[in-house]
C-alpha cells in the first residue's frame, strides 16, 4: 500500500511508481524463502544421496538383520532431523522485500523504503512538505532502477568444505555400480527376516472336477510364508460343477476374495462337529458355475490371482449303427454309437408299439382306430455303455422270447443319460421282436393269443373267443386231456378276471402251458439253467467280484446238473432209443466235460480274462441248446460207410504227401551221383522200378476198400430199387440212370476214385512219381465229389455235420472232405479262442505281483497310479 500523498505527486506518477514496487516486492520475498530454503532442502537430498550411495554400493548385502535395522534407523533419524531446518523456515514479510530491494539496488536514500514511508512532521509546516515532495520526486523517478537481487543461500559459507557435492557424486557413481539391480539392492535394506520372524501362513488349493469326468484334481499355484517366490496369476478352464478347495492356515477369511460365477459350498455341520477343536486352517469350498476370478493376499505383501473359466457339459449323442437285427439264439441285437464329452451314465433301449393303420377306404361313420393300450410293460432293457471317450460303436444283445412282446413289431428308441443329468433320445426303427419258434399248433396258437392280450388289453374278448374255439371237439382232434383241462383253465380265468394282474397272470399261464405243450417237463430246467446261464453273463459284462462270480457259478453248475439228471431219465424212459447204434457223426458230451467248460470258465474269470470267459459261456449255452438226449441213428451201416470213407480221403492224402517227399529225395540222390540236372522240368520226378514199392503196396490196399466199399454201396442201390425207392443201378463202373439220383453221382465218382488209383499204383510200380502224383490227385478229388453226394442223399439234406465221420484217430478232426472239424468229444474241442492254462497261470501271477506292489507304500506315487489304472478292470 502506496503512502504518496495524492496531492504532492500526480496521479498517473504515483500509481505507475507504486505498481512496479510491489511487483518488485513480490520477487524479493521469492528470493529471501528460497534463501532460507535452499539450505535445508540441501541437507534432506544430502542424507537421502548418501543412503543411495550406501544402498547402491552393497552395503546392506553384507550386513547382518540387526546391522540393517540400525542403519536404516539411523537414517531414518537423520532423515527426520534434516526436516527440522526446512520447518524452522519463514515466509518473508513486506519490511524484510524492501529493505533486501535497496541492497540489491544500490541507491542512496532507500528508495524503495521511501515509497512506504509518511511524512513524520506536522502538515503546516510548509519548508517540510516542500523537502519531502522533491523527495518523493526524486525517489518516483529512481523507482524503475529497483530490482530484488538474484537469491544467495550462502552454501559455500555454511559447507565451506563442500560435503554437499562429495555426497552427489557418490550416487552418481554407485548408480553404474549397481547397474540393474538398484531396486534389489534398496529392498535388501528392509530384508529383516533373519531378525524379526514373519507371520507364518500356508496356502493351498486345487480343483477337483466331477467325478464322472475322470480328470484328476488340478493343483493350483499357492503362497508359503518360507517361500518368497513370486506368484503369477494363473487362468484355468475347468469342467462346470468343479469343485474349487482353498486350505489356508494363517490367514484370515477377509483375504479371500471371489468373484463371478462361484457359489461357496456351506460346511457340513456333521463334519465340522467332528473337526477337532484347535485344529489350525481353514477350508472353503467353491462351485464353479461359471467364469469367476478369485485372489488371495497374504501378510507379507504378496498374493496370487486364479482365473477359472467353467466348460459346460456338453448333451450326449446316441444313433443307431445299423437296424436291429436277430443275433443267434433269438436274441435282439442292437448295435449303437453314444458320444459324450466324459461319458455316460447310463444308457437304455425302449419299446413302443406301432400305432394302428388307418384304413384305405375307411367306411363312413366308422370311429377311428383306437391306439393299443398294453397290458404288459414293454420289455426296455440297459445298453452296455462304451468307454468314456471311446468313439466306436457298441453292440448290447438281449434274449426276449420269453417277453410277452416277442414277436410283434414295434418301434425301438434308444435313450442315453450323462452323469449330469442330460438326456438323449435317437431315432425309432421299426422290428419284428425275435420270437421263439414253435412247432406243436397248440402251441403256436396260444402263444400267439398271449401276445395280442399282452399288446392290447382291449383284445380280451376276441382271446376268450379263440381260447373258447380251441376246445371245441378235442376227441376229434386227439388233444391231450390234460391241455385240453388248461385250455378250459384260461377261458375261466379270463372270463373271471377283475383286474389287470388277473389278466397279467392269464398271460404268464398262457407261457407256460405253450412250453409244456412243446417241449414237455423238461422246459423248467432249462429255464433255470438258462437264467442262471444269463446271471453269469451279467456279471461278467459289469467286472463283478470274485465272490460273485464264485457264487453265480455254483449256481450253474447245480441248474447244469438238473438238466443233465432230467435227460439222462428221459433216455432211459425212451427204450427204442437205447437200442439203436449212435451216430458217428454225433458228439458226445460227458459230465465231466461240462465240469471241465465250467472250471475253465471261472478260471478265465478269477484272472481277468472276462471276454474269453463271456465266450466260453456262449459256447457252453449253444451246446445245451443243440444238446437231444439218445441222439442215435437208425442206419448204422451207412454211419459205418461214411467214417471209413473219410479214412480213406485222409489216408490218400498222406499217401500223396509221400510220394511227393519220396520223388524228392530221389531226384536230389540222382543229382549227386550223375553231377547234372535232371532231363525232366522242375515239377518232374522220375525215379527207378521198385523205388516206390511201399506206396505201391499201400495204393493198392487203399484202392481195394474203395473197391469192397463200392460194391456194398451197388448192393444197397439195388436193394432200394427193389422195394420201388428208385430205379435200379447196374453196370461195373457204377452208372445209373437219369434219375439215379445222389447215390448215383456217389457211385460214379467212386468208379473214377478206384480207376485213378489203379492208374497211380501202375505209376508207382514204374517209378513213375509224377505220374503217381496226378492220379492221386484225381482220385482225392473223385472221392470228395463221392462224399459230397453221399451227404446230400442223406435224411435232412446235408444240413448235418457231413458223412465223413471219424472211424480212426486219425480221422476225428477232419470231415470227408478233408477239412477239420470239430472233434466227437466236446472235451477236445478247439474251436473256441481262449487262452491256454499257462497263459493263465502267467495272467494269474501277473495280477498276484501288481497288487503286491500296490501295497508297496514306499514306491514312487507315479508308479503307484499307473498300477491302479492297471488293476481297474480286473
Amino acid at each position: 500500500m502506496s503512502a504518496i500523498p495524492d496531492k504532492t505527486l500526480p496521479r498517473e506518477a504515483a500509481g505507475a511508481a507504486t505498481l512496479l514496487l510491489e511487483r518488485t516486492v513480490k520477487r524479493a520475498r521469492l528470493s529471501l524463502a528460497w534463501e532460507r530454503a535452499w539450505p535445508p532442502l540441501v541437507l534432506i537430498l544430502t542424507v537421502a544421496g548418501v543412503f543411495l550411495a550406501v544402498s547402491w554400493a552393497g552395503l546392506w548385502l553384507h550386513l547382518p538383520p540387526v546391522a540393517r535395522i540400525g542403519g536404516v534407523a539411523l537414517f531414518a533419524l537423520a532423515f527426520i532431523a534434516s526436516f527440522i531446518p526446512l520447518l524452522q523456515v519463514r515466509w518473508p514479510d513486506r519490511a524484510e522485500a524492501l529493505a533486501r530491494i535497496d541492497r540489491s539496488s544500490a541507491r542512496a536514500h532507500r528508495p524503495a523504503t521511501t515509497l512506504s514511508d509518511h511524512l513524520a512532521t506536522r502538515p503546516d509546516d510548509a519548508v517540510g512538505a516542500a523537502l519531502w515532495r522533491a523527495h518523493l520526486a526524486r525517489t518516483v523517478a529512481a523507482a524503475g532502477s529497483l530490482k530484488a537481487g538474484l537469491p544467495a543461500p550462502g552454501l559455500a559459507r555454511r559447507d565451506p568444505r563442500g560435503l554437499r557435492a562429495l555426497a552427489f557424486l557418490a550416487v552418481f557413481a554407485t548408480f553404474f555400480v549397481a547397474s540393474g539391480d538398484h531396486l534389489a539392492r534398496l529392498r535388501a535394506a528392509f530384508d529383516w527376516r533373519g531378525a524379526v520372524v514373519p507371520k507364518a501362513y500356508r496356502l493351498d488349493a486345487w480343483v477337483d472336477p466331477p467325478g464322472y469326468t475322470g480328470r484328476p484334481p488340478v493343483v493350483l499355484p499357492g503362497l508359503r510364508s518360507d517361500d518368497p517366490t513370486q506368484t503369477q496369476a494363473a487362468a484355468l478352464a475347468v469342467p462346470a460343477g468343479s469343485v474349487l478347495v482353498v486350505r489356508t492356515v494363517g490367514l484370515e477369511k477377509s483375504d479371500l476374495k471371489v468373484e463371478g460365477g462361484l457359489a461357496e459350498v456351506q460346511p457340513d455341520p456333521a463334519a465340522a462337529a467332528d473337526t477337532p477343536k484347535g485344529a489350525a486352517g481353514l477350508e472353503r469350498r467353491f462351485t464353479v458355475a461359471g467364469d469367476g476370478v478369485v485372489s488371495v493376499s497374504g501378510p507379507d505383501g504378496r498374493s496370487v490371482t486364479w482365473r477359472l473359466s467353467a466348460t459346460p457339459d456338453q448333451k450326449p449323442v446316441i444313433s443307431f449303427v445299423r437296424d436291429p437285427q436277430t443275433g443267434q439264439r433269438n436274441t435282439l441285437v442292437l448295435t449303437y454309437r453314444i458320444e459324450d464329452d466324459y461319458g455316460v451314465k447310463g444308457a437304455q433301449a425302449t419299446f413302443a408299439p406301432l400305432p394302428p393303420e388307418k384304413p384305405l377306404f375307411p367306411r363312413p361313420g366308422a370311429p377311428e382306430p383306437q391306439a393299443a393300450k398294453p397290458l404288459v410293460a414293454a420289455p426296455d432293457f440297459a445298453l452296455t455303455a462304451p468307454a468314456p471317450g471311446s468313439r466306436t460303436g457298441a453292440q448290447t444283445a438281449k434274449d426276449l422270447v420269453a417277453h410277452p412282446w416277442a414277436g410283434a413289431n414295434v418301434a425301438i428308441t434308444l435313450k442315453v443319460t450323462d452323469e449330469a443329468g442330460q438326456e438323449a433320445t435317437s431315432d425309432a426303427r421299426t422290428h419284428r421282436l425275435p420270437a421263439r419258434t414253435f412247432t406243436n399248433p397248440l402251441a403256436r396258437a396260444l402263444v400267439e393269443e398271449r401276445r395280442r392280450l399282452a399288446m392290447d388289453v382291449a383284445a380280451r374278448p376276441k382271446v376268450e373267443q379263440v381260447i373258447s374255439a380251441l376246445t371245441v371237439a378235442p376227441e376229434k382232434f386227439g388233444m391231450d386231456p390234460r391241455e385240453y383241462l388248461g385250455l378250459r383253465s384260461v377261458y375261466w380265468r379270463l372270463a373271471n378276471a377283475r383286474t389287470d394282474d388277473d389278466l397279467r397272470g392269464v398271460v404268464d399261464y398262457l407261457w407256460d402251458m405253450a412250453l409244456a405243450i412243446e417241449d414237455g417237463d423238461l422246459s423248467d430246467a432249462q429255464r433255470a439253467l438258462k437264467a442262471a446261464q444269463d446271471a453269469l453273463r451279467e456279471a461278467l459284462e459289469r467286472g463283478a467280484s470274485d465272490e460273485e462270480i464264485q457264487r453265480l457259478m455254483q449256481d450253474l453248475r447245480a441248474a447244469m446238473d438238473k438238466v443233465m439228471r432230467q435227460l439222462a431219465e428221459e433216455a432211459r424212459r425212451n427204450n427204442s432209443v437205447e437200442n439203436r447204434p449212435l451216430d458217428p457223426n454225433t458228439r458226445v458230451l460227458r459230465p465231466q466235460d461240462l465240469q471241465r467248460m465250467m472250471d475253465r470258465i471261472e478260471n478265465l474269470a478269477r484272472s481277468g480274462a472276462r471276454d474269453a470267459a463271456r465266450q466260453m459261456l456262449d459256447e457252453l449255452q449253444a451246446m445245451m441248446d443243440n444238446m437231444r438226449p439218445g441222439n442215435r441213428q437208425a442206419g448204422g451201416q451207412q454211419g459205418q460207410q461214411q467214417g471209413e470213407l473219410g479214412a480213406m480221403i485222409q489216408e490218400q492224402q498222406r499217401l500223396r504227401d509221400r510220394t511227393y517227399r519220396q520223388g524228392q529225395q530221389g531226384q536230389q540222390g540222382q543229382q549227386g551221383r550223375q553231377g547234372r540236372q535232371p532231363q525232366q522240368g522242375q515239377n518232374g520226378q522220375q525215379g527207378q522200378p521198385g523205388e516206390f514199392g511201399d506206396l505201391q503196396q499201400g495204393q493198392g490196399e487203399l484202392r481195394r476198400r474203395l473197391g469192397e466199399m463200392l460194391d456194398q454201396l451197388r448192393r444197397q442201390q439195388g436193394q432200394q430199387g427193389q422195394q420201388g425207392q428208385g430205379q435200379g443201378q447196374q453196370g461195373e463202373q457204377g452208372q445209373d440212370g437219369e434219375d439215379g439220383g445222389p447215390a448215383g453221382r456217389a457211385g460214379r465218382s467212386f468208379g473214377r476214385a478206384e480207376q485213378a488209383m489203379r492208374d497211380a499204383e501202375q505209376a508207382l510200380g514204374q517209378g513213375d512219381g509224377q505220374g503217381a502224383l496226378d492220379a492221386q490227385g484225381r482220385a482225392l478229388q473223385a472221392l470228395r465229389q463221392g462224399a459230397q453226394a453221399m451227404a446230400e442223399g442223406q435224411p435232412g439234406g446235408g444240413e448235418g455235420p457231413g458223412p465223413g465221420g471219424p472211424s480212426g484217430e486219425q480221422a476225428q478232426r477232419t470231415d470227408p472232405l478233408g477239412r477239420p472239424m470239430r472233434s466227437q468229444d466236446y472235451g477236445d474241442d478247439y474251436s473256441v479262442k481262449v487262452p491256454e492254462e499257462m497263459d493263465v497261470q502267467r495272467a494269474r501271477q501277473v495280477l498276484e505281483e501288481l497288487r503286491r506292489r500296490l501295497e508297496d507304500t514306499g514306491r514312487p506315487q507315479l508308479e503307484l497310479d499307473y498300477i491302479e489304472r492297471l488293476l481297474q478292470n480286473f
